[in-house]
């Protein structure tokens, strides 16, 4: 890389300290001819900053000899006042010293070209700086310190093991091996996709640890969902009437639960309308419902004796039944259809959704079972799309291996060989530009 570049690294307005950083070649003669002086490396230093005669500002300097940088080049960083004028005024300066600004992510993108990071590290730089609650921080922390790609780098050297034996039965079938020496090589792939389908059967947990996890509140008109959301959004986020059919969009409020970022959804009440409007926001709750993590069914307490409705068609064993309106529930209603929910596989709560303190108990429980969902013991195997991508890849080839190991010894050697190509994918041992460019397009400009 010839280029040097340059980014104002912390958010753009009126603040305290501005972090502007430079990375490239030329980083040390730009460091001199603006501060003069270049400070030992790693080591900050007070310096006033000019170009052409004129003071920018006076600041603190740090200069990153490569590489022993964040990049893996000289690097530094000018820790200005961070008013509008003097950033500007040191960008300007940046520009005419013949840098060039950085494209989103590139800093992060020479780290993993000069061997800092790899693909699945560097994709853990950007979601801790998206990381808005204490689970994305710890999963993106992993990730950054390795655990991801130390898994997939373990899987990839079993595969390569079995892979040397496979080929010792291809390109020596006539000198004196051990008996069966393809046979080997089936215990460990046979250990290792299994290893992959359990982090398959888990490929959703880093994607909701991320994007958050999604509770449906769904039920019949003027059943209290409305008020179930403001209770445990704490605030008036849907509007609650007695008119049957208020909410007709879906209404999504942010919490955390835990430390996990929940996604909670007001939808439209089911039923059968010739209201075009009303109509359109039915079809659009039954489709976030469909994809949602959790799907809480609110039942009106009042009315309880009708449970075979068209809402709970959407249910399926493990969501939630919450029966609201306990304060004026038949208590033997209730009971039986308790009961009849329960054997259909539902978590069955009861709620007055007007007092608070029912409120909080049911937050309490959300938050049990939202931890339950997103904790593990390990941290996940996958916490993108073009992870579960490429572990599928590899599972697929894996299987076609051992189906072929005991007849086509060649053929089983190749689908290991595209196996561990396609967990290398993950961490940037090989790639394609274009898969370079997609994930490094998602960054901020200055990382």
């Amino acid at each position: 890389m010839t280029d040097t570049i340059f980014a104002l690294a912390t958010a753009a307005g009126r603040a305290a300290v501005a972090v502007v950083r430079v990375s490239g070649p030329a980083t040390r003669n730009v460091v001199a001819a603006l501060a003069g002086k270049v400070p030992p490396p790693r080591q900050a230093g007070l310096r006033r900053l000019k170009h052409d005669g004129v003071a920018l500002d006076e600041a603190l300097v740090l200069f990153f000899q490569g590489p022993a940088s964040y990049t893996g080049e000289d690097a530094a960083e000018f820790h200005v006042h961070g008013g509008r004028a003097v950033v500007e005024a040191l960008l300007e300066a940046l520009v005419a010293l013949g840098l060039r600004l950085a494209e989103p992510g590139e800093f992060t993108r020479r780290a993993f070209e000069n061997g800092k990071l790899d693909l699945a590290q560097a994709e853990g730089v950007a979601d801790l700086i998206d990381a808005e609650t204490e689970g994305q921080r710890k999963q993106a922390l992993s990730q950054i310190g390795g655990a991801l790609s130390q898994r997939y780098d373990r899987w990839r050297e079993l595969l390569v093991h079995a892979l040397a034996m496979l080929e010792a039965a291809v390109d020596f079938p006539d000198e004196d091996l051990p008996e069966e020496v393809a046979a080997r090589a089936r215990p460990g792939l046979e250990t290792l996709a299994a290893e992959i389908d359990t982090a398959l059967s888990d490929v959703s947990r880093g994607r909701r640890v991320r994007d958050g996890y999604r509770i449906a509140l769904v039920g019949a008109p003027n059943a209290g969902k409305s008020t179930v959301l403001n209770g445990l959004a704490e605030r008036d986020a849907a509007i609650v009437t007695e008119i049957a059919g208020t909410t007709r969009d879906i209404i999504e409020v942010p919490l955390v639960l835990g430390g996990y970022r929940v996604l909670l959804a007001d939808t439209a009440g089911l039923r059968e309308t010739v209201d075009v409007v009303e109509a359109e926001g039915v079809r659009r709750a039954r489709a976030w419902a469909h994809s949602a993590d959790l799907r809480i069914w609110v039942v009106d307490g009042f009315h309880v004796e009708h449970l075979e409705k068209e809402e709970s068609n959407l249910l399926t064993p493990g969501d939630w039944a919450l029966i609201n309106k306990m304060d004026i529930a038949d208590v033997k209603a209730v009971a039986a259809a308790t009961t009849a929910l329960a054997k259909r596989g539902l978590t069955v709560q009861t709620v007055a959704a007007l007092t608070g303190g029912a409120v909080d108990r049911l937050r309490g429980d959300l938050t049990v079972h939202v931890t339950a969902a997103l904790s593990g013991a390990e941290f996940p195997a996958a916490t993108r799309l073009r992870h579960a991508e490429r572990l599928r890849e590899a599972r697929a080839y894996l299987g076609r291996a051992l189906s072929e190991a005991g007849l086509e010894v060649e053929l089983a050697a190749e689908d290991v060989r595209l196996a561990a190509r396609a967990l290398a994918k993950i961490t940037g041992r090989i790639d394609a530009e274009d898969i370079l460019d997609r994930v490094f397009s998602s960054f901020c400009i200055g990382k």
